[in-house]
């Protein structure tokens, strides 16, 4: 097992329609405004930016984010990520019981020195710090599509 690699899954219902969710996702700049732990994003130019994430612990991830895939169409969303993490991300979008399930996966290595350092010791911490991060991130999602 490589201790410093990532599987991450999560599904959020929400109570929009997909178009509209995916309306706020592809928007990755306006991420700050709603989630929380996304601290920063910054464009590039019209496909890659850089953002800054911090959850519960108190150490920031900064990657460089590229968009792979954007089909409104299928409802997905897919970067590929680089600098602290490398790997990538996806969002699907479908329509379930009048609003949309938005799944969440994600796959990724660490490249942070001291996230490689702690690898085999943090790791339960690290999943716990993603878990606090994507619940502030539905949280945030949900209150922004019901004021919008």
């Amino acid at each position: 097992m490589d201790w410093c690699r990532y599987r991450f899954r999560s599904v959020w219902q929400l109570a929009a329609p997909p178009d509209a969710v995916f309306a706020v996702l592809e928007r990755a700049e306006e991420y700050p405004r709603w989630w929380p732990q996304v601290r920063e994003v910054t464009a590039v130019d019209d496909s890659t930016g850089t953002a800054r994430f911090r959850s519960f612990l108190p150490y920031e991830l900064v990657v460089t984010a590229v968009a792979r895939r954007r089909d409104p169409e299928a409802g997905i969303l897919e970067i590929g990520m680089s600098g602290d993490l490398d790997g990538w991300a996806r969002w699907t979008l479908t329509e379930h019981d009048g609003g949309t399930r938005a799944e969440f996966e994600q796959e990724v290595e660490v490249r942070s020195r001291l996230m490689r350092l702690l690898a085999v010791p943090g790791r339960p911490v690290f999943r716990f710090n993603h878990a606090l991060m994507m619940r502030g991130g539905r949280r945030g999602l949900a209150a922004h599509l019901r004021s919008g």
